[in-house]
This record gives C-alpha cells, structure tokens and sequence, in this order.
C-alpha cells in the first residue's frame, strides 16, 4: 500500500469505537472488525491514523485485559499496518483505581512516508519527535504525552462513578499542530426517565460534562490550537418527541410495578387494526414494531430529534451526518444491520472539531470523496457500536493558518 505526502496534503484518518462488544466475543467479533478497519485504512490510505477507542475491555475488563493486549498487538504488527513503521498505544488499564480508571485507549500510527511529525510534552510544554513504537497503560496519569481525567463524582448521575472521562494529545503533522480528544460521556440509565421531558435530564448531564471538557482543552495552561473530539458522547434523540412522532395514532397504557406502583413500562397500541402494539418501552426497553424508520435513508429524517450538539454550536462543528444511528446495533456475529430493542436508535459516536480545526481540512473542488464522515462496517456485526471514522487532508500550509510555524520549531525537541 503505497503512500506519498504529496502536494495534495497529508493524509488524516480519525476514527472512534466503542470496542466493549469485542472483548466479549473476541473469537468472532475481533477478526471482523478488525477486517473492516484494515480495510478502512486501505482505501482511505491515510499517512496519520488516530484510533480513539471507549470501554477498553468491555464490562469485565478485569477478565478481558489480555484479549485487549492481544487486539493491540494485532493491530501493531498486521501485515495490513505495516508500512506504519511508528506508534504510540495509549491503554487505561487501571481498573483497580476508581478515582482514574476510564477504560479509554488511544492509538496513532504513522506512515513510513510521514517526516515532519511531533507529539507534545504537557510537562516539558515541548514537541518531541515521535520514533518507533511504544505502549503505555495502568497509570497514564504520570505520562507526560497526554492529559487524562475523569469527570469529577458530581458530574455523575446518582453519584454512581462510572468509566467516563477523556484523554487528549497533541501533535504537530505537517508543521501543523492539533489537539485530539478522546471522550465518552454519561449513558441514558433509563428510557422511561429519558421520554419524561424534553430535552432529557440525561442530556443536561452531557451537556455539563460537555463544557467541562471543552473549557479544560481551552484554558490558559497550554497555548490554544485546533482541536478534534471524537468519541462516544452518547447523544440521544429527543426521546418524549421521537415517541410523539413514532406513536402519533397511538392510545397509552401504564404498567405499575406490584411493588412499588412505581410505572415500569409503557404499551402504545393503535387505535384501530385490533389495537396492535406499537410500541413497548421500559427502562431498558425500546421495542418498535418497525426498525426500519431507522435504516431507511439512512434515518437522517430522525436528524432533527438530534440536538444535543446545538447548545455548542458556536464552539463546534460537525461536517453532516450522512449514516445510519450508530447504536445499539445487534451483538449476534451473524447480524449486520440489526439494532437491539434496548435503546432508541441514536447517533451517540461522533467525530467533532472547532472551528478553527475546519479550516485545516482540504476540499478540492473536484473530489467530492476527498473528505469523508461515514461508518464502518455497515453491512456486518461490529458489536453494539459501529465505529464511526473522517477521513480528510490538511491542506498545504495550514501550519500558517494555525500561525504555530516557527513556535514550533523553537519548541521542538529532536
């Protein structure tokens, strides 16, 4: 796979994926997303590959850490990653550490071709030239080529600390310097609680979280550069307006829970045609009668039930959504297109960038194919999550247009 810098600039591809799906079936679940990636990567031939990657692991990650060990040197020494000849693996392994543990992982490789190219030193606030490849886990917090935190307890629902938090590095490709972000944000806990008011209160809680991330990258601590978030920000559709639309003809029942009279689910049956059920919903429970709203066109008529990102769309761009929702697709190896009737089908893996990142993305005229935001692996099992990738070139001089040059050069250290 031969691949040039070449006058037309330099090769990106950005990629996030939930992976906790993988570690649970690793026999068949692995090899075919590992397919569709290499795949990804050879037709796309980028010469700077960012992997983001949530639920390192999977539910029991303490169980499955050897299966991550063995994805990641699968994925360093394939014959499909060959001529990328430099790396650096970024695991959070340490399970035992409540307070630290995100079960995030962060991996960059860089073609053969790739000269120019630079990570930065939070510690030493200077680029460092990036050589052969290396992986570091367990106590990320003493490394000085990221920044890594989880969100703090109050963030969290309930007070419950789950694995969510981000990671971020920052680089300089092409005498362009970016930061990327690693980041995965609070789940719907309930479906039933999620349908109650528009907006959700669960989208309150990214929302919050949200700024924290975008107001920590931002501070006064390290100069300001382009920045690149990609992760599973578990966006959700407006749940209680989706359900007004999919059961507009529909009459509602209430369950109460023997125990506590507490409403445990929801039944909307049609008016007429025998009072068919055309909707179930419960905590964990989104069973539709048609899956296919989802699937057809891609589901983008559900776009406009997609607003969690409208609140920082002065600080946030995302290029369109042309996709089918990327979550929760079937975990049977066997089914491809498949969506589980436990969620709302929602676009909840996304790849987003300041403005600023926008203008380093080369558009030629004449290639409509030359910047893609799509999917991976739309046609087979990728577990719950399809990864979700953007695959783009930074334009010849861009490095001016972040006006980092020569700071850069002053900064680095060979």
């Amino acid at each position: 796979m031969a691949v040039k810098v070449v006058a037309q600039g330099t090769g990106i591809l950005l990629v996030t994926a939930n992976v906790g799906s993988l570690f649970e079936d690793p026999e068949n679940l692995q090899k075919l997303w590992l397919r569709e990636f290499y795949q990804t990567v050879h037709t796309h031939k980028p010469h700077f590959i960012a992997l983001h990657c949530q639920e390192v692991g999977g539910k029991n990650y303490e169980a499955s850490m050897s299966h991550v060990d063995l994805f990641v040197k699968e994925l360093l020494s394939s014959d499909a990653m060959k001529e990328y000849n430099r790396a650096r693996v970024y695991l959070d392994e340490n399970y035992k550490s409540l307070e630290h543990f995100t079960a995030l992982g962060c991996c960059y490789f860089l073609h053969e071709s790739l000269k120019n190219i630079h990570q930065f030193d939070f510690k030493a606030k200077k680029y460092k030239k990036v050589t052969g490849k290396e992986i570091y886990s367990d106590t990320l917090e003493s490394t000085p080529m990221l920044e890594k935190e989880k969100f703090p307890q109050d963030y969290f629902p309930g007070c419950k600390w789950s694995r969510k938090g981000f990671i971020r590095t920052r680089w300089s490709v092409a005498d362009c310097a970016f930061d990327l972000v690693n980041i995965h944000l609070f789940h719907d806990a309930s479906n039933l609680i999620a349908w109650e008011t528009s907006p959700s209160v669960y989208s309150g809680t990214r929302q919050k979280a949200m700024g924290y991330v975008l107001d920590r990258i931002s501070d006064q601590r390290f100069e300001k550069v382009p920045h690149f978030l990609f992760g599973d920000f578990n966006f959700r559709l407006d749940s209680k307006l989706v359900v007004e639309i999919l059961c507009s003809s529909a009459t509602m029942q209430t369950v109460q829970a023997a125990d506590t009279n507490e409403v445990d689910k929801l039944i909307f049956r049609e008016v007429d045609n025998d009072r068919k059920v055309v909707l179930q919903l419960e905590k964990k429970l989104f069973d539709y009668i048609n899956q296919d709203v989802f699937r057809e066109n891609n589901g983008i008529q559900h776009l406009e039930y997609d607003r969690e990102l409208s609140v920082f769309k002065d600080r946030l761009h995302e290029l369109q959504i042309s996709f089918p929702p990327s979550y929760p697709y079937s975990e049977d190896s066997s089914q491809g297109k498949k969506y589980m009737n436990t969620r709302c089908p929602a676009w909840c893996d996304r790849i987003l960038m300041s403005y600023s990142a926008k203008d380093l993305i080369l558009k030629p005229e004449n290639d409509e194919k030359a910047v893609v935001y799509d999917n991976i692996g739309p046609n087979v099992c990728m577990g719950d999550h399809k990864p979700v990738f953007l695959s783009f070139r930074i334009a010849a001089g861009a490095g001016k247009r972040c006006q980092l040059g020569e700071k850069i050069l002053r900064e680095t250290t060979l």
